[in-house]
């Protein structure tokens, strides 16, 4: 059971669940969490960035990576990437990124990268 507890986040129908023993004497409280794990989809992703040092390159613009989704690691699914990242609600969650792809000439070309939360904190829906 403790590693149960202390083995999150952890997510239940999509939505970040905190799981906390029970005590006699316990308090019902909500906590303030700065940080939740959310699922992203990014759309327009180059396939350069299709392997696990650049899905956390790019979910780094987000929060921070914490694993894809196993289509994901099966690359069955090429539409978009879904990633798992832990998102600090303090700060703005952008709904798409520019990474800048280099060319053969040495130069850069910027690339847009939409990015979709499938669910967001209270905070973001405000």
């Amino acid at each position: 059971m403790e590693d149960i507890i202390k083995g999150g986040p952890w997510l239940f129908q999509g939505q970040s669940t905190v799981l906390q023993r029970w005590e006699l004497g316990i308090a019902l409280r909500k906590h303030k969490h700065t940080q939740v794990p959310v699922w992203i989809q990014l759309r327009h992703l180059p396939a350069e960035f299709w392997m696990p040092d650049g899905f956390s390159v790019v979910a780094g613009g987000v929060g921070k990576l914490l694993y894809p989704d196993a289509i994901m690691k099966a690359c069955t699914r090429l539409d978009f990437t879904r990633l798992c990242v832990m998102l600090d609600v303090t700060s703005k969650l952008p709904k798409q990124m520019v990474i800048l792809m280099p060319t053969e000439d040495g130069g850069k070309v910027p690339c847009r990268v939409d990015v979709k939360c499938e669910w967001l904190p209270l905070k973001y829906c405000t």
